[in-house]
């Protein structure tokens, strides 16, 4: 399979659910295993309260891959050369989902100097994702504080505690 991304990968399926498509798991890191137990089950949970708040939008793919992987599409689709937390990546064409990709060195670096877990923080960045490609942006703050509530709303469905309240 190759998505928006252009990379080759395996996927896992994991079980389908009545209120949204599920969308195709590819775990390219190992250590994301290691580290959220559950992985693909709070992958999914966490892609279908986000779809369950912004119907219509669509995902094809979840790519949880390492940071090399992520400063290489973060340089090629955006010129920045380095690797950051999540990428977004527009359906191809009508019908086509999206994809989010994250980075899991960036995420347990992230996760460890904020003090959460890094299963709430990958609830987070997915969300955020799902968000972004329903049009959601934070350049300007008006737009930071709508998408902030709106992902503290949706969180709060997963038992995801607010991450933008401070410890």
């Amino acid at each position: 399979m190759r998505g928006a991304t252009g990379l080759a990968r395996v996927t896992v399926e994991p079980p389908s659910s009545p209120s949204a498509p599920t969308p195709a798991i590819i775990v390219e890191d190992h250590g994301w295993r290691r580290l959220v137990p559950r992985l693909e089950e709070w992958v999914s949970r966490s892609i279908q309260a986000a779809l369950l708040a912004v119907p219509g939008v669509l995902v094809d793919a979840v790519v949880l891959a390492d940071d090399r992987t992520v400063r290489s599409l973060n340089a090629r689709h955006r010129g920045r050369n380095k690797p950051t937390n999540v990428l977004t990546f527009e359906p191809a064409g009508v019908g086509a989902g999206g994809e989010i990709v994250l980075a899991l060195g960036v995420m347990r670096r992230e996760s460890a100097a904020e003090g959460k877990r890094l299963a709430h923080h990958l609830a987070h960045l997915l969300v955020h994702g799902v968000l972004h490609l329903d049009g959601a942006e934070h350049d300007h703050p008006g737009d930071a504080r709508r998408m902030e509530l709106a992902e503290a709303r949706i969180l709060s469905r997963l038992g995801v505690p607010n991450p933008w309240k401070s410890r």
